[in-house]
Protein backbone atom coordinates (compact mmCIF):
# COMPACT_ATOMS: atom_id res chain seq x y z
CA UNK A 1 0.00 0.00 0.00
CA UNK A 2 1.11 3.68 -0.29
CA UNK A 3 1.32 5.76 2.50
CA UNK A 4 -1.81 7.39 2.28
CA UNK A 5 -3.29 4.15 1.18
CA UNK A 6 -2.36 2.63 4.43
CA UNK A 7 -2.91 5.15 7.06
CA UNK A 8 -6.48 5.06 5.86
CA UNK A 9 -6.47 1.57 6.51
CA UNK A 10 -5.12 1.53 9.85
CA UNK A 11 -7.91 4.73 10.65
CA UNK A 12 -10.70 2.18 9.69
CA UNK A 13 -9.15 -0.45 12.05
CA UNK A 14 -8.18 1.45 14.75
CA UNK A 15 -10.52 4.60 15.04
CA UNK A 16 -13.74 3.22 13.32
CA UNK A 17 -13.93 -0.76 13.90
CA UNK A 18 -12.10 -0.69 16.42
CA UNK A 19 -14.81 1.43 18.44
CA UNK A 20 -18.01 0.05 17.37
CA UNK A 21 -18.78 1.39 13.65
CA UNK A 22 -20.11 -1.71 12.06
CA UNK A 23 -21.77 -1.06 9.04
CA UNK A 24 -19.64 -2.30 6.15
CA UNK A 25 -20.86 0.25 3.45
CA UNK A 26 -19.49 3.29 5.55
CA UNK A 27 -16.47 1.70 6.66
CA UNK A 28 -16.00 1.12 2.72
CA UNK A 29 -16.56 4.89 2.34
CA UNK A 30 -14.00 5.86 4.79
CA UNK A 31 -11.30 3.56 3.61
CA UNK A 32 -11.79 4.68 0.03
CA UNK A 33 -11.92 8.79 0.17
CA UNK A 34 -8.56 10.59 0.33
CA UNK A 35 -8.86 12.67 3.29
CA UNK A 36 -5.61 14.19 2.72
CA UNK A 37 -7.09 16.12 -0.38
CA UNK A 38 -9.70 18.04 2.34
CA UNK A 39 -6.91 19.84 4.29
CA UNK A 40 -4.04 22.20 3.27
CA UNK A 41 -0.62 20.78 2.24
CA UNK A 42 0.87 21.61 5.32
CA UNK A 43 -1.68 19.17 7.35
CA UNK A 44 -1.56 16.76 4.74
CA UNK A 45 0.63 14.23 7.51
CA UNK A 46 -2.11 14.73 10.09
CA UNK A 47 -5.11 14.01 7.79
CA UNK A 48 -5.81 10.89 9.54
CA UNK A 49 -5.30 11.99 12.76
CA UNK A 50 -7.40 11.03 15.25
CA UNK A 51 -8.82 14.30 15.42
CA UNK A 52 -10.31 17.78 13.88
CA UNK A 53 -7.87 19.74 11.92
CA UNK A 54 -8.46 23.41 11.16
CA UNK A 55 -9.61 23.72 7.33
CA UNK A 56 -9.77 28.21 8.06
CA UNK A 57 -12.63 30.47 8.66
CA UNK A 58 -13.06 29.08 12.38
CA UNK A 59 -13.83 26.00 11.48
CA UNK A 60 -12.70 22.35 11.03
CA UNK A 61 -12.72 18.67 9.16
CA UNK A 62 -14.42 16.54 12.02
CA UNK A 63 -12.20 13.79 13.02
CA UNK A 64 -12.87 10.68 11.35
CA UNK A 65 -14.93 8.56 13.95
CA UNK A 66 -17.37 11.50 14.37
CA UNK A 67 -17.82 11.60 10.42
CA UNK A 68 -18.43 7.50 10.34
CA UNK A 69 -20.74 7.77 13.79
CA UNK A 70 -22.77 10.31 12.08
CA UNK A 71 -23.05 8.45 8.35
CA UNK A 72 -24.22 5.20 10.63
CA UNK A 73 -26.12 6.92 12.04
CA UNK A 74 -27.82 8.63 9.16
CA UNK A 75 -27.94 5.07 7.96
CA UNK A 76 -27.64 6.42 4.37
CA UNK A 77 -28.63 3.53 0.99
CA UNK A 78 -27.94 3.11 -2.65
CA UNK A 79 -30.84 5.31 -4.51
CA UNK A 80 -31.41 8.32 -1.95
CA UNK A 81 -31.27 11.26 -1.49
CA UNK A 82 -29.01 13.37 1.10
CA UNK A 83 -29.23 16.81 2.35
CA UNK A 84 -26.09 17.74 3.59
CA UNK A 85 -25.88 21.30 6.08
CA UNK A 86 -22.37 22.67 6.52
CA UNK A 87 -20.27 20.98 3.53
CA UNK A 88 -16.82 22.52 5.17
CA UNK A 89 -13.94 21.29 3.23
CA UNK A 90 -16.26 18.85 1.50
CA UNK A 91 -15.02 15.17 3.14
CA UNK A 92 -18.39 14.41 4.75
CA UNK A 93 -19.78 15.27 1.25
CA UNK A 94 -17.48 12.89 -0.58
CA UNK A 95 -18.27 9.84 1.84
CA UNK A 96 -21.68 10.43 1.60
CA UNK A 97 -21.66 10.51 -2.47
CA UNK A 98 -20.67 6.69 -1.69
CA UNK A 99 -23.14 5.71 -0.33
CA UNK A 100 -26.58 7.34 -2.10
CA UNK A 101 -27.58 8.43 -5.41
CA UNK A 102 -27.14 12.42 -4.86
CA UNK A 103 -25.93 14.52 -1.95
CA UNK A 104 -26.98 18.05 -1.86
CA UNK A 105 -24.90 20.27 0.00
CA UNK A 106 -24.98 23.81 1.70
CA UNK A 107 -22.20 26.10 3.27
CA UNK A 108 -22.84 29.70 4.26
CA UNK A 109 -19.23 30.61 3.61
CA UNK A 110 -18.78 31.22 0.08
CA UNK A 111 -15.10 30.71 -0.11
CA UNK A 112 -15.77 27.04 1.50
CA UNK A 113 -18.39 26.30 -0.97
CA UNK A 114 -15.88 27.05 -3.68
CA UNK A 115 -13.54 25.38 -2.65
CA UNK A 116 -15.58 22.37 -1.68
CA UNK A 117 -16.80 22.38 -4.85
CA UNK A 118 -13.73 22.27 -7.16
CA UNK A 119 -12.42 19.30 -4.33
CA UNK A 120 -15.24 17.41 -5.47
CA UNK A 121 -15.10 17.84 -8.73
CA UNK A 122 -11.37 16.74 -8.79
CA UNK A 123 -11.97 13.65 -6.83
CA UNK A 124 -15.40 12.60 -9.62
CA UNK A 125 -17.80 13.17 -6.96
CA UNK A 126 -20.15 13.80 -9.74
CA UNK A 127 -23.44 13.08 -7.76
CA UNK A 128 -22.77 16.25 -5.26
CA UNK A 129 -24.17 19.61 -5.69
CA UNK A 130 -23.03 22.34 -3.64
CA UNK A 131 -24.88 25.10 -2.64
CA UNK A 132 -23.95 28.47 -0.70
CA UNK A 133 -27.00 29.77 1.58
CA UNK A 134 -28.65 29.67 4.82
CA UNK A 135 -28.45 25.66 5.47
CA UNK A 136 -31.44 26.20 8.17
CA UNK A 137 -33.78 26.46 5.34
CA UNK A 138 -32.64 23.54 3.57
CA UNK A 139 -32.94 23.30 0.07
CA UNK A 140 -36.91 23.34 -0.95
CA UNK A 141 -36.68 22.90 -4.73
CA UNK A 142 -34.89 19.53 -4.31
CA UNK A 143 -36.82 18.31 -1.28
CA UNK A 144 -37.87 15.73 0.03
CA UNK A 145 -34.88 14.09 1.30
CA UNK A 146 -34.52 10.44 2.40
CA UNK A 147 -31.94 11.72 5.14
CA UNK A 148 -30.60 15.45 6.24
CA UNK A 149 -27.06 15.35 7.98
CA UNK A 150 -26.21 18.40 10.40
CA UNK A 151 -22.78 19.32 10.73
CA UNK A 152 -23.31 21.65 13.15
CA UNK A 153 -24.96 22.49 17.15
CA UNK A 154 -28.18 24.63 16.87
CA UNK A 155 -30.94 25.34 19.70
CA UNK A 156 -33.19 23.18 17.95
CA UNK A 157 -34.25 21.15 14.64
CA UNK A 158 -34.99 23.45 12.17
CA UNK A 159 -38.57 23.66 10.94
CA UNK A 160 -37.42 23.94 7.56
CA UNK A 161 -35.28 20.72 7.46
CA UNK A 162 -38.56 18.63 9.04
CA UNK A 163 -40.47 19.70 6.99
CA UNK A 164 -38.16 18.85 4.06
CA UNK A 165 -37.85 15.07 5.34
CA UNK A 166 -39.17 12.43 3.63
CA UNK A 167 -41.95 9.64 5.20
CA UNK A 168 -39.01 7.18 6.50
CA UNK A 169 -36.34 9.73 6.47
CA UNK A 170 -34.15 10.27 8.71
CA UNK A 171 -32.06 13.44 10.22
CA UNK A 172 -28.90 13.45 12.30
CA UNK A 173 -27.70 16.62 13.94
CA UNK A 174 -26.46 17.75 16.86
CA UNK A 175 -28.73 19.85 19.10
CA UNK A 176 -27.75 21.96 22.14
CA UNK A 177 -29.64 21.70 25.56
CA UNK A 178 -28.85 22.67 28.98
CA UNK A 179 -27.13 19.45 29.79
CA UNK A 180 -24.96 20.16 26.55
CA UNK A 181 -25.12 18.92 23.03
CA UNK A 182 -26.26 16.00 21.94
CA UNK A 183 -26.34 14.43 18.66
CA UNK A 184 -29.86 13.41 17.70
CA UNK A 185 -31.75 11.23 15.43
CA UNK A 186 -35.25 12.16 13.85
CA UNK A 187 -37.03 9.62 11.85
CA UNK A 188 -40.51 10.89 10.22
CA UNK A 189 -42.75 7.78 10.41
CA UNK A 190 -45.27 6.80 8.63
CA UNK A 191 -48.33 8.61 10.35
CA UNK A 192 -46.26 11.79 9.75
CA UNK A 193 -45.02 11.28 13.39
CA UNK A 194 -41.06 12.33 14.65
CA UNK A 195 -39.46 9.75 16.37
CA UNK A 196 -36.73 11.18 18.46
CA UNK A 197 -33.67 9.75 19.69
CA UNK A 198 -30.55 10.25 21.69
CA UNK A 199 -27.14 9.04 20.62
CA UNK A 200 -24.47 10.79 22.61
CA UNK A 201 -22.43 14.11 23.88
CA UNK A 202 -20.82 15.63 21.21
CA UNK A 203 -19.27 19.37 20.62
CA UNK A 204 -19.58 20.88 17.46
CA UNK A 205 -19.27 24.55 15.89
CA UNK A 206 -22.67 26.54 16.15
CA UNK A 207 -25.58 26.57 13.63
CA UNK A 208 -26.12 30.50 12.44
CA UNK A 209 -28.85 30.83 10.16
CA UNK A 210 -31.86 32.26 10.28
CA UNK A 211 -33.82 29.32 12.25
CA UNK A 212 -30.24 28.50 14.01
CA UNK A 213 -27.98 31.10 15.80
CA UNK A 214 -27.33 34.54 15.14
CA UNK A 215 -23.95 35.52 13.02
CA UNK A 216 -22.97 37.54 16.74
CA UNK A 217 -22.95 34.27 18.34
CA UNK A 218 -20.26 33.02 15.59
CA UNK A 219 -17.96 36.45 15.78
CA UNK A 220 -18.26 35.83 19.89
CA UNK A 221 -16.99 32.15 18.97
CA UNK A 222 -14.06 33.28 16.78
CA UNK A 223 -12.67 36.02 18.82
CA UNK A 224 -12.59 33.36 21.80
CA UNK A 225 -15.19 34.80 23.95
CA UNK A 226 -16.90 31.19 23.26
CA UNK A 227 -14.50 27.60 23.96
CA UNK A 228 -13.30 26.34 20.98
CA UNK A 229 -15.91 23.38 20.04
CA UNK A 230 -14.27 19.72 19.12
CA UNK A 231 -16.15 17.70 16.45
CA UNK A 232 -16.02 14.69 19.02
CA UNK A 233 -18.81 12.47 20.43
CA UNK A 234 -18.30 11.74 24.39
Amino acid sequence: MTEPAQLRHDMVEHQLRGRGIRDRAVLAAMGAVPREEFVAPALAPHAYDDGPLDIGHDQTISQPYIVAVMAEALGPCPGERVLEIGTGCGYAAAVLARLVEQVYTIERRPELAAGAARRLARLGARNVTVRCGDGTLGWPEQAPFDAILVSAAGPHVPLALLEQLEIGGRLVMPVDSPRGQHLVRITRLLDGELRHEELGSVVFVPLIGAQGYPETLERRHASGELARPRSEPG
